[in-house]
């Protein structure tokens, strides 16, 4: 099939297989804009009786073909490339996440430097870190031994000093590595691929320590300065060894790479990638989470830096129990609007994870269920934040005023006050009854500063999108706009220090119609202003003094806010510690908040 150029690309079909079902998508152009028509799923097929990924993608994409009414696929069930009169798709690409993931372990020589660089570089190319070996990381060797030979990960990227420096340390790593002789997970009959991305003067050194053991390839070193980090080449090898060694061991994958225009990519890299692509298109600041079962993965691009984080132990159903105990019973029943007893909660909590694909039936189920995910989704931002930061290791000259705020955020490079849009994903965000509640769980999980777009992905289609923007970086941001994305509305919080029921803001927001709406905002109060999807509406805002909107204290501010199925949502709740301590004051806020933003039903409150 002959190369096309985007232009030429009108029908597009998109596969993302994952672990129990593959999801299939047709996109086509109409007049000058490309949107998505149907999207079909089957179970997905790696393992017996069936052992062939192929016939769940060729099943999910016959129910596209049944619900678009476009023949997609020949009478030998091949997919018809190109597409020729109202029949067949110009190109077929897939992610895949079937089979665990890309599974990995990443080996540094210091755990907060060279060792973190390799896991940044591992998750960003969409890869579950199994665990972190460094030579500072307190385990004897022979306990490293022990974890690397126990764990039998996919592949090991190693890395270890800056060019020129040191190589005692980085050798002594491979010389772990080789004594410890590791299996890979899928398939006996090759041998484990290991990639080094370290100094380059230990290259040769390495190659004589593992070079016969293992798969080895070599690539760029990952910081080739302190101050520096290269992470590109790392990953683009991890996705090629990804095709070669991992795929290719699941059934049926050789197939579906012939199948595919471009090569299939891990599902979390994918999404990472279009969120990555959308902050770069549109000049965004902006933080992405998607909270499955048993993980959280959260993304997020600042000053043009690309992390992901997967929290492996905060999920809704197989980790539920682990969120209760680490965030502890207080830390969720603080966003319970009544008293509930402590034994049937627990009882609630075990069950759900017994039977991870129950959902509330009561409604005041679901309000325990959306206090625990606000508590998964926090603590998952935490461990982001921490792990999202400027080079440790990096000597910087700052102002004393600087290294305060710098010692107390632990230089994370994530600014909620530069945020300018929040997406969440994952079925207790996409599919909450009321869009309201999506909303509000971003609001009181992330704590957005200043003006933030919310957005909700609609059928999570971010992986298939991912993988296109790679083919069609326009096809993929209109498709993102347009039918992946619920907007929810625009979260406007000013940050500062204030008592209950002081003015903090004055707004004045010109709607649609011409009719203005203008008032005062105070702090502790929460309001719900409504602005459709695809409107917008200009606003003048005031913080009064000491309020920070994103210009700096007391700076007024004219712009234009985007509406959504939320509309705009004023926060005049301060940012540090706004819940009030005494229960009763607790309980009354918590009501006020959610009827104003109408949350939930006023007789669900009542109680």
């Amino acid at each position: 099939m002959k190369e096309l150029k985007p232009e030429d690309i009108k029908i597009i079909v998109a596969t993302d297989c994952g672990s129990t079902t593959t999801k299939a998508i047709l996109i086509e152009k109409h007049g000058d804009e490309y949107r998505l028509i149907v999207r079909g799923e089957a179970p997905t097929t790696v393992e017996a009786p069936f052992e062939d990924v192929t016939m769940g993608v060729l099943n999910a994409i016959a129910e596209v073909e049944e619900l678009s009414g476009r023949k997609l696929l020949d009478e030998k069930g091949q997919i018809i490339k190109p597409a020729q009169n109202g029949v067949g798709t110009d190109i077929y690409i897939s992610t895949s996440s079937a089979g665990g993931g890309l599974q990995m372990m990443v080996a540094g020589v210091v755990r907060s430097m060279t060792a973190e660089s390799a896991e940044r570089a591992a998750l960003g190319a969409g890869a579950i870190v199994m665990d972190v070996i460094a030579a500072n990381d307190k385990r004897l060797p022979h306990q490293q031994i022990e974890r690397i030979r126990h764990l039998r990960p996919d592949m090991i990227l190693l890395s270890g000093g800056v060019d020129g420096g040191t190589l005692t340390h980085v050798v002594e790593i491979a010389e772990l590595i080789s004594a410890a002789d590791p299996r890979p997970r899928l398939g006996t009959g090759y041998k484990l691929p290991i990639i080094y991305a370290g100094n380059k003067d230990a290259r040769e050194t390495i190659k004589k320590t593992l070079g016969d053991k293992t798969s080895l390839d070599i690539v760029d070193n990952i910081r080739p300065v302190l101050e520096r980090e290269n992470l590109h080449p790392a990953r683009e090898k991890i996705h090629d060894l990804f095709m070669e060694h991992v795929m290719a061991q699941a059934p049926g994958y050789r197939k579906l790479m012939s199948l595919t225009d471009a090569p299939i990519m891990p599902t979390p890299g994918a999404v990472g990638l279009i969120i990555k692509t959308i902050a770069d298109l549109e000049k965004m600041e902006v933080i992405g989470v998607d909270i499955g079962g048993a993980t959280t993965d959260i993304f997020s691009v600042f000053q043009g830096v690309f992390n992901r984080t997967v929290s492996a132990n905060l999920g809704m159903s197989y980790s539920i129990s682990n969120v209760f105990a680490e965030s502890g019973l207080p830390n969720v029943m603080r966003w319970v609007p009544f008293k509930m007893d402590e034994r049937d909660l627990r009882n609630r909590v075990k069950n759900k994870m017994i039977r991870p694909t129950t959902i509330p039936q009561m409604m005041e189920e679901l309000i325990f269920e959306q206090a625990i995910a606000k508590e998964a989704l926090r603590l998952a931002f935490i461990q982001h934040k921490s792990f999202a930061t400027t080079l440790k290791g990096v000597q910087q000259q700052r102002t004393i005023a600087e290294a305060f705020e710098q010692s107390a955020s632990g230089q994370t490079i994530v600014n909620m006050m530069t945020c300018n849009m929040l997406i969440g994903s994952g079925g207790v965000l996409s599919h909450a009854p009321r869009r309201n509640q999506a909303a509000l769980m971003l609001i009181d999980a992330f704590l957005p500063e200043g003006i933030t777009r919310l957005a909700v992905d609609s059928i999570f289609m971010m992986p298939q999108l991912g993988v296109l923007s790679t083919v069609h970086p326009q096809a993929a941001k209109e498709v993102f706009d347009k039918d992946c994305l619920i907007h929810l509305g625009t979260c406007i919080a000013p940050v500062g220090v204030e008592k209950e029921g002081k003015e903090i803001l004055k707004y004045k927001f010109i709607l649609p119609d011409g009719k203005t709406e203008a008032g005062v905002l105070k702090y502790g109060e929460m309001k719900m202003i409504p602005l459709a999807v695809g409107e917008t509406a200009q606003a003048h805002l005031e913080p009064e003094r000491g309020m920070d909107l994103g210009h700096g204290k007391n700076k007024n501010i004219e712009t234009t806010i985007n509406g959504g199925v939320a509309g705009i949502i004023l926060d005049g709740r301060g940012r540090s510690n706004f819940l009030p301590a005494d229960e009763n004051v607790r309980v009354k806020k918590l009501k006020e908040w959610m009827l104003a933003l109408d949350i939930y039903p006023k007789w669900a409150l009542e109680r």
